[in-house]
């Protein structure tokens, strides 16, 4: 039996506002003593570091960033194994010729991961930005996360690359964009069990999910379905902890990461 908070005490999780954060957080508005905050994932980090929230769905960059304070609390994760459908490069230029990229300031992860792409399949350092879109004209490439990608797309640029998927053809791997930690200074026993159990609610519940949210977003209701039940995966496997360890290695040698990532910043199973 999972233990809950002190009594009186409410436990505040900060989660993606994307459709693929909607599995793990499954049934917690259900929970008395759970409160969600959603916010973009390059901002989670901060709400976790200032204490505004007890754990977060955190870009797994920012783990490796802030290993020694933070610590991962469930298996539960966003990843997949190819494919995301919205994690995108969009270019004017074929991909081997991108030399500038316009990044979407909700990532982190994802232009980390650009940046070990780009480098390791073309040998290319590529130059990053903050993408404005009041200069989506003079853009050579852009990087773009979440909903968007799906509901709105991007006209005028006839070259795309899917992060995942690229991230497999090169590494044989997983990847895992964000998974669940908390301040190693913060007590949290018994939240990982509820977020475990919200996880598995929600891959059970993957259609109604789908048919619930998807008009709100901008989705086909099938496309919805589909990306929850075969494009992402929410539990972190060996194979998962793999791809990480392969990540942060990766990010380590390509300098956006200031010291080697520790080998306990992925739990045992």
């Amino acid at each position: 039996m999972s233990r809950g908070p002190t009594e009186g005490r409410t436990w505040r999780v900060g989660a993606v506002s994307y459709l693929n954060s909607k599995p793990l957080v499954e049934g917690l508005d259900a929970v008395g003593h759970v409160t969600v905050t959603y916010d973009v994932p390059a901002r989670l980090p901060d709400l976790l570091n200032r204490g505004q929230v007890d754990v977060a769905l955190v870009p797994v960059i920012d783990l490796a960033r802030f290993g020694p304070a933070w610590e991962m609390v469930s298996d539960a994760c966003i990843g997949c194994d190819g494919r995301t459908l919205t994690v995108r490069v969009f270019s004017r230029v074929p991909p081997e010729r991108i030399t500038h990229l316009a990044v979407d300031g909700d990532s982190h992860t994802s232009v980390a991961l650009a940046r070990v792409i780009w480098g390791e399949k073309f040998n290319r350092d590529v130059q990053i930005s903050r993408f404005e879109p009041w200069e989506l004209d003079e853009c050579q490439a852009l990087l773009l996360i979440g909903d968007k990608v799906v509901a709105h797309g991007v006209a005028g640029f006839d070259y795309q690359v899917d992060l995942g998927e690229a991230w497999a053809a090169l590494t044989g791997l997983p990847f895992v964009f964000a998974v669940w930690a908390r301040r190693r200074d913060a007590d949290v026993r018994g939240l990982g069990e509820l977020l475990g159990a919200a996880r598995d609610r929600g891959v059970a519940s993957a259609s109604a999910i789908a048919a619930r949210e998807a008009d709100g977003r901008g989705w086909p209701p099938e496309l919805a379905l589909r990306y929850l039940t075969r494009h992402l995966q929410f539990t972190l496997t060996p194979r998962h902890r793999r791809g990480m360890e392969r990540f942060f290695e990766s990010a380590h040698r390509w300098g956006l990461l200031t010291r080697p990532p520790s080998p306990a910043l992925a739990p045992s199973p």
